[in-house]
């Protein structure tokens, strides 16, 4: 379990970044904490490692540099964005130190509990099977899917930036970015499945899964909520709303504005 722990610390230490602007703790902070997580796996459980468990480390790597990568450059490079989220995201000013290391360490948690199917697997040195290939396989889909959906939101908005996004993978979903995301994560937790060897492993992995699947749909709840007031009076987007699912392809939950419990 001292693997487990560390990658904790890992993400500790790299998403103490939120301490300069607090909503880096679950944004950029969370995105290079995968990545970071996965350097350290490669370390810290170098002679366990399979072709299997190498691959899902470096994917965490590969991950969590996109996402980090994106969020930053989009931090750095857009000042309409930075524009915009001042006013829908608080600035942190004023928070008390207290609450912000609350967020800090809840984050971190987060991180390590999310992980842990493959820190598991190296840990009990479950070594390479077919589940985990099957994983591998849904998390780089997943990936693929975030990053197309990514390229799509931004080439669409450079074209018409004042115009909600309903083209390529938005046909399907509103939110395909934040569905790129939730099946990442069920391909780590379904490749790490045979190698929990007991209940506290079993636990840790699923809180880290269930996790970030209410942080998803809390996000999506959130650009709901955002898209409807800025869009209120356009026809399309009101016809849009109501014809297309908010996250998952063909499942008719087309709002989530109303769940108040999805705070994330």
């Amino acid at each position: 379990m001292l693997t487990w722990l560390l990658t904790g610390l890992i993400a500790l230490a790299i998403s103490s970044i939120g301490f300069k602007k607090y909503v880096w703790f679950i944004s950029i902070g969370y995105g290079f904490s995968i990545a970071g997580i996965g350097v350290g796996l490669l370390i810290l459980e170098r002679d366990a490692l399979t072709i299997g468990t190498l691959l899902g480390s470096i994917l965490f790597i590969l991950y969590g540099c996109r996402l980090g990568g994106y969020l930053a450059y989009r931090e750095i490079r857009s000042g309409s964005y930075n524009s915009k989220m001042k006013k829908e995201i608080k600035s942190g000013e004023g928070m008390s130190i207290v609450a912000k290391i609350a967020i800090w360490v809840s984050a971190a948690i987060l991180y390590a509990f999310e992980t842990s199917p493959m820190t598991f697997r190296l840990v009990n040195k479950t070594g390479t099977d077919v589940t985990l290939i099957v994983g591998i396989c849904i998390s780089f889909a997943g990936v693929l899917l975030e990053t197309i959906a990514d390229i799509q939101k931004n080439n669409a908005k450079k074209k018409n930036p004042g115009r909600f996004v309903d083209t390529g993978l938005y046909k399907l979903v509103r939110c395909p970015n934040y569905l790129g995301e939730m099946i990442f994560w069920t391909g780590v937790f379904v490749g790490g499945i045979p190698a929990y060897c007991n209940a506290v492993q079993w636990i840790v992995s699923i809180l880290g899964y269930v996790g970030i699947i209410y942080v998803m749909f809390g996000g999506a709840r959130r650009l709901e909520i955002r898209q409807n007031k800025y869009y209120k009076d356009d026809a399309e987007y009101q016809k849009y709303v109501k014809t297309t699912p908010i996250m998952i392809p063909f499942v008719p939950l087309y709002s989530v504005e109303k769940y108040k419990w999805l705070v994330a």
